[in-house]
């Protein structure tokens, strides 16, 4: 049974965010997976505008894989880790896409690569910026 995604509540600059994260595969038939991805998908409350932030994986590129890495841990090989499970790495998503130019009240969904994010945000956390 696939269990419902809750959205989570996240204050930033006077404005209620809706968030959730997901993780997305492709069974293979045998008991294996393949195509991971987790995905943060961000909305201001009350719009229709949505973020959809993915990370896939690929080369030197870890996502949680359901056996040696948990839920919601993104990192690169020699490098960093990101939890998207913790609100300030949430803020710090936020943060970026809306720098990068995201408008929560623009189209209805709009995608962005969350590799092209990470070492962005991983500085933010680093830094302690973002943390809500």
């Amino acid at each position: 049974m696939a269990r419902k995604k809750t959205a989570r509540r996240l204050v930033a600059g006077g404005e209620t965010f809706l968030w959730s994260l997901g993780h997305t595969h492709r069974a293979l038939g045998d008991g294996r997976y393949e195509g991971c991805c987790e995905t943060l998908v961000i909305r201001l409350f009350k719009t229709r505008g949505r973020l959809q932030v993915s990370f896939a994986e690929g080369p030197g590129r870890l996502v949680p894989d359901g056996f040696l890495r948990p839920s919601g841990v993104v990192g690169i090989t020699g490098g960093g880790t990101l939890n998207l499970h913790e609100p300030g790495t949430v803020r710090a998503v936020l943060d970026e896409a809306l720098g990068r130019g995201w408008s929560p009240d623009g189209p209805p969904a709009v995608e962005m690569d969350g590799w092209d994010l990470f070492e962005t945000v991983a500085a933010r956390r680093a830094r302690g910026a973002g943390a809500g």
